[in-house]
């Protein structure tokens, strides 16, 4: 789900984070209702001004309880021979193996798992390239707050198998990269990873 002007799902979120949040702590009843009514119109003007049925909004945007905080999206940048890792999606696009942070599994867990999910690599995570705000360097802005981590992994073994979310792996050099899926991976993001493979003292860069 996806609106272009950043300045109305700045609004929206935080309203949305404020009547999430007052959910969770509010005791009183006519308080309640305020906070769920509020999040009932921030629902309705993100579904207005996205062009998604309400139902679809509430269910991304609206579903969670408790004090909100950033998603988190895990991405691992796997060399060989001074080629990176990316793995080809459905849409033709390519990325860095990766995506959300499963709530039963550690930053490592996740990562480790996303490899090995998507292209078939079973590896080990050597250390942590960057901790990124996702709106900082993505397009386009999404309404979620999502925080980026991105790690040196290194390859251990196993081979690429076709499944429900890549239909293809391969290693390209920075000079050769295929159409990204910019929303996931940029090229400035995969020259940070080589800057970091290269650079035996990286250290870890936070947004």
């Amino acid at each position: 789900m996806v609106v272009n002007d950043k300045k109305w799902i700045d609004w929206l979120v935080r309203l949305q984070s404020l009547a999430q949040a007052g959910l969770a702590y509010s005791r009183d009843k006519y308080d309640i209702e305020r906070f769920e009514e509020i999040r009932e119109i921030s629902v309705s003007i993100m579904a207005e001004l996205s062009q998604v049925p309400a139902q679809k909004v509430a269910d991304l945007f609206a579903n969670e309880t408790g004090y909100q905080t950033p998603k988190i999206d895990t991405r691992a940048a796997i060399f060989q021979d001074d080629k990176i890792l990316l793995v080809q999606e459905s849409n033709g696009k390519w990325a860095l193996p990766g995506g959300w942070c499963d709530v039963d599994q550690s930053v490592a867990e996740n990562t480790l798992k996303e490899v090995k999910e998507e292209a078939g690599i079973d590896a080990i995570l050597e250390r942590v390239i960057a901790i990124q705000d996702r709106e900082k360097h993505n397009q386009p802005v999404s309404a979620h707050k999502i925080c980026k981590i991105f790690s040196l992994c290194q390859a251990k073994g196993g081979h690429f198998t076709k499944n429900l979310e890549t239909i293809a792996s391969g290693y390209f050099s920075y000079d050769s990269l295929p159409e990204l899926a910019e929303a996931k991976t940029t090229k400035e993001q995969i020259a940070m990873c080589f800057d970091a493979y290269k650079d035996k003292n990286w250290k870890t860069l936070i947004d």
